[in-house]
């Protein structure tokens, strides 16, 4: 099936697979030294006395620099980040309240790996840039130049700015819109963009061209050309337009957003607003020049962005609440500044966390800058949160080590035994997994949820169909281990944009009542070698999303289930879902798909016909389950 953009030349096409062949991991650079301000902080209190210090790989930009001196440092960091998917370099941009670039000289910011690209306003409206900030597609082959696709394009962050697009020295093609050709673990929070289109695909190298994001959350948008996307979710945003869509497109309390009256062509899923919402918590400085965290509060029922009115509605925490961590801090000097009544902010670098980090003490914020990432070490749960209200983990990723980790975040020890409240939910904000990748990994649970009243808004959990492991995808099935990705056993929870792919069973199991998912997004495991490798009992294969047996309640908005056997073409799975059978169970617009191997006998519970590789990249959709 091909689609063709509105008002456009170039065509839009949905991926038969994910499936990277030649791919060059390219080791991160060391980046360029740049003159920059720092942010200072009221009361500073010890190891980090003075000038708050966010380490080497923070670069905080003032207004009154030269616009080259800002982008020869972001010039470097894209330089050695573009190909560097699983390096271990870290790396945050941050500015500081003012206008950056001019009409004549654009400032042109491109987004690589692991670097985060954040305003320090307390209004997207405060920190506003005149050029673009982009992503386009890698090419993978004949030195770069063909096999164009954005399949692999993971872990950026870009927040908080006003971008006024100017396309001054751009050719022809790159002057039509600003890119952000990307897929999982990519979020785009509070923008306000104006001046030309966002595609969220890049048309302009050679092809396939191909994408599978993504998020936006609490953004004012222009015209989005949705493109080659497989799946989106767009949330409490205002948008000017919205065109194509291949698999499954979901707005959540958008305004503006899409009709989806004639689902499935479009494939949209609208939902007027969000039942549960909580923006990330963001740094900015006051009119004095002192830093702080604003924490959003937990809204109900709401459309649009969260600062139309004036600040985002929430608290603030001054930085000198905030313990500030660096890679080579130990675990137990953490804990210690936790126990004592600090938060958390991790700056960025990979944490390796040999016994878990342990939030116990309600309404505690844990903010990682530029992906901070945590990897497990000797089994160890990385992060470990009680279940007590209102606690809230933002910009974390979490690895897998060389040793098995019963679970990679816990929220929770045991369900029922918790102190949550509906009106503060503990909140996880663009909090993502590995299992494998990088390095070989082990687990046998990624997230697990236990207690009652949790918001999950937007994560990646990820068991790895590629890294540099050093083995074969064959090999693949045996060394990185991970049995289930998602455990939710608490009552209450709510999931936004919910990406969960490869695990060796159910990649979700829903146990909790009354729980709700807007957008989910599943790919099956690539690699079990055999049909007996993927049985469930008599049952052949897992289903991509399993609702438990004993659930009364649960809404689901939005969902596909994948895939492409390609260890092995003759597996089957006989559901991509799997729900109980009760009226308060409610499935709306799902799908199942083949990407080329393997098949998909049902959609859910022996509903909807095979996903099988008679229609390679044809959408199998159920409109309701069940059907009304």
């Amino acid at each position: 099936m091909t689609t063709q953009m509105h008002g456009s030349r170039y065509p839009a096409r949905p991926h038969p697979s994910r499936r990277l062949i030649g791919l060059a991991m390219v080791l991160g650079l060391v980046l360029t030294t740049v003159t920059a301000t720092t942010v200072t902080a009221a009361a500073a209190s010890p190891p980090h006395s003075g000038t708050r210090d966010f380490g080497p790989n923070v670069t905080v930009f003032d207004p009154s620099m030269p616009v080259s001196q800002i982008q020869a440092a972001l010039d470097a960091t894209h330089a050695a980040q573009v190909n560097n998917e699983m390096g271990t370099n870290r790396y945050a941009f941050l500015f500081k309240p003012g206008t950056y670039g001019t009409a004549e000289r654009p400032l042109q910011i491109k987004v690589g790996y692991y670097t985060e690209i954040a305003g320090l306003g307390a209004s997207p409206t405060d920190v506003v840039i005149n050029g673009k900030v982009e992503v386009y597609n890698r090419c993978l082959a004949d030195g770069g130049t063909s096999n164009c696709l954005a399949l692999v394009n993971f872990w950026r962050t870009l927040s908080n700015v006003s971008i006024n697009v100017n396309s001054a020295g751009q050719d022809g093609c790159r002057s039509t819109a600003n890119f952000w050709a990307v897929s999982q673990a990519v979020s785009l929070r509070r923008l306000n963009i104006t001046g030309a289109n966002l595609s969220l695909m890049d048309y302009c190298t050679a092809g396939p061209q191909y994408a599978s994001g993504g998020f936006i959350a609490d953004s004012k948008l222009p015209s989005v050309n949705n493109g080659s996307q497989q799946q989106w979710l767009t949330r409490n945003s205002e948008v000017a337009g919205w065109s194509n869509g291949v698999w499954n497109q979901v707005f959540s309390g958008v305004v503006g957003a899409p009709n989806d009256a004639a689902f499935p062509n479009p494939p949209y899923t609208t939902l007027a607003t969000t039942p549960l919402s909580r923006e990330k918590p963001y740094l900015f400085v006051d009119a004095k020049g002192t830093a702080n965290v604003r924490v959003p509060s937990a809204q109900k029922n709401t459309s649009g962005v969260s600062w139309a009115n004036g600040m985002t509605p929430g608290r603030t925490i001054p930085l000198s609440d905030f313990y500030i961590a660096k890679p080579s801090d130990s675990v137990k000097t953490i804990n210690v500044q936790l126990a004592l009544g600090k938060n958390l902010l991790l700056t960025p670098g990979v944490y390796d966390i040999a016994r878990s980090i342990e939030v116990r003490r309600p309404n505690t914020v844990v903010l990682g800058l530029g992906h901070a990432t945590l990897t497990a070490v000797d089994g160890s749960i990385p992060l470990d949160v009680a279940g007590v209200p209102g606690v809230i983990v933002a910009g974390v990723t979490i690895d897998a080590g060389l040793k098995e980790s019963p679970v990679l975040l816990r929220v929770g020890k045991q369900h029922g035994h918790g102190l949550s409240q509906a009106s503060n939910p503990t909140t996880l904000s663009d909090v993502y997994f590995r299992v494998g990748g990088p390095h070989v990994g082990k687990a046998n649970i990624a997230l697990e949820v236990n207690s009652d009243n949790v918001l999950i808004d937007h994560t990646w959990v990820w068991r790895g169909d590629h890294g540099v492991e050093g083995f074969t995808d064959t090999q693949r099935w045996n060394t990185n281990t991970g049995r289930y990705g998602a455990v939710i056993n608490g009552d209450n929870v709510t999931a936004t944009g919910l990406f969960v792919e490869h695990f060796q069973r159910y990649n979700t199991v829903w146990n909790g009542d009354k729980g709700t998912t807007i957008l989910y997004q599943n790919e099956l495991p690539y690699d079990p070698p055999t049909q007996a490798d993927w049985m469930n009992g008599d049952v052949e294969g897992y289903a991509g999303y399993k609702v438990g047996d004993l659930v009364k309640n649960h809404n689901l908005y939005g969902a596909g289930v994948y895939v492409f056997n390609q260890n092995n073409p003759s597996i089957h799975t006989e559901n991509g879902f799997e729900v109980p059978q009760t009226p308060g169970v409610k499935l709306h617009h799902i799908m199942t798909v083949n990407l080329s191997a393997g098949t998909i006998d049902h959609v859910v519970n022996g509903v909807g016909g095979p996903a099988d590789t008679t229609k390679i990249g044809q959408p199998v959709y159920v409109a309701e389950y069940p059907a009304p």
